[in-house]
């Protein structure tokens, strides 16, 4: 799934994530450190992985999207 940066915090290493929709998603920095990101910048394009839908989603990693 592909996500757009919204915030992210290097000292705890945690964010948010804006999905398509608009809808922002939190991540924790498990998710953070399963992607092997040094930095994320607000308005980068990032794909994501989770589980559950909706409110329910978790992300569990978050990378870079390249083309």
């Amino acid at each position: 799934m592909q996500a757009t940066s919204y915030t992210y915090d290097p000292v705890t290493r945690c964010g948010s994530v804006l999905l398509d929709d608009g809808t922002p998603v939190e991540f924790d920095a498990a998710a953070f450190d399963a992607g092997g990101l040094l930095l994320l910048r607000p308005g980068q394009r990032v794909r994501i992985e989770g589980t559950g839908e909706g409110a329910a989603l978790r992300i569990l990693l978050v990378t870079l999207q390249t083309f």
